[in-house]
């Protein structure tokens, strides 16, 4: 009986535990952020994080290093259907970009860094492979924004809600486990 007990205690605060971050999160959990890949001066972004709205979905902008906020970049409106919203920009020229998607619901879906490298015209490719080694430099001019390596696109810009939701429930972890240590120490109390 003391044993049954005390895992109906333990399986109640499991459970209150685990429903706790979907009830605090509110609605920025069904945010899930943006997918952005380079082909040639293609840039395009998919996110499955907008819901329309009066016939739109949202924006996404295309920013230089040079451009501090989204109303500074080359704006699109996000086409799609509700499972999938994307945008793409054409003729971009090579360098450090950072694309940002704001919903039309006002929340931002994510920003992502990428960087479009220069592709040399079709024609200009030689039609049958060299034999020689070819000798390039490795010295230029040094990126703007730092060495983008590591991630993959793995990474997420999370809000201050969802960091101050994570910490909540960190500091309630370790109080709850200073509290069951505390109990057991006294030998006849539950």
């Amino acid at each position: 009986m003391h044993t049954s007990r005390l895992l109906l205690r333990s399986g109640l605060t499991l459970a209150a535990a685990a429903a706790l971050p979907a009830a605090l999160a509110g609605p920025s959990a069904a945010v899930s952020g943006i997918s952005v890949s380079t082909t040639g001066s293609t840039v395009s972004v998919v996110t499955s994080a907008c819901t329309l709205i009066n016939g739109s979905w949202g924006t996404a902008a295309l920013l230089t290093n040079r451009q501090a906020n989204f109303a500074q970049g080359r704006q699109l409106a996000l086409s799609g259907t509700s499972v999938s919203q994307s945008a793409a920009w054409t003729g971009v020229s090579p360098g450090t970009y950072t694309v940002v998607v704001v919903c039309s619901s006002g929340l931002t879906a994510g920003s992502q860094s990428v960087i479009v490298s220069a592709s040399a015209p079709a024609s200009a490719k030689p039609a049958v492979p060299s034999t020689r080694p070819t000798i390039s430099s490795t010295s230029g001019p040094a990126p703007s924004r730092g060495v983008m390596g590591g991630l993959g696109g793995a990474a997420r810009d999370y809000g201050p809600l969802t960091l101050g939701v994570g910490a909540a429930l960190v500091g309630a972890g370790v109080v709850a486990t200073g509290w069951v240590l505390r109990r057991r120490s006294k030998p006849y109390r539950l």
